[in-house]
């Protein structure tokens, strides 16, 4: 019997990590992990919007506590500052620090060499089957949903 799907998308997905992980990115910043890099890329990626720890508990469907842990090393790294919004004296929204610019700028520059890795070799016709075949799995574990 061929090895379930699951098996290879979960063996593909740690690869991945792997090779992130072992980037000058993540080696010269010490204490760096991938949730952190995604959270730094989040913030980078949406810098019109105002977001705030319950965003990311939500997008990354994790508890307060966790986030506050996360968000805490964070700062304590020089990655995120939390600066007050003027519309609400209880909420500190996320910002990344110039540390976090420029780890992002190389985090972007190392996926799109991961990337070319990954899809050398494969053609336009494989990778848009890949594609579908990827988004079909998703809307099938999301009950159906496209």
């Amino acid at each position: 019997m061929e090895q379930p799907v699951i098996i290879q998308i979960k063996s593909l997905t740690n690869t991945i990590r792997r090779t992130l992980q072992n980037t000058d990115c993540f080696c010269d910043c010490s204490g760096m992990t991938g949730i952190h890099g995604w959270i730094i890329g989040h913030l980078c990626r949406h810098p019109e919007r105002d977001i705030f720890q319950k965003d990311i508990e939500s997008i990354l469907s994790i508890r307060r506590s966790t986030a506050t842990g996360i968000l805490q090393l964070m700062e304590k790294n020089g990655l995120i500052i939390r600066e007050p919004v003027p519309y609400d004296a209880r909420l500190k929204k996320l910002v990344p620090t110039q540390k976090a610019l420029a780890v992002n700028r190389r985090l972007e520059e190392e996926f799109k060499r991961i990337n070319a890795q990954l899809i050398h070799g494969l053609t336009k016709e494989e990778l848009d089957i890949f594609c579908s075949v990827a988004e079909k799995m998703q809307a099938n574990l999301n009950g159906g949903e496209s």
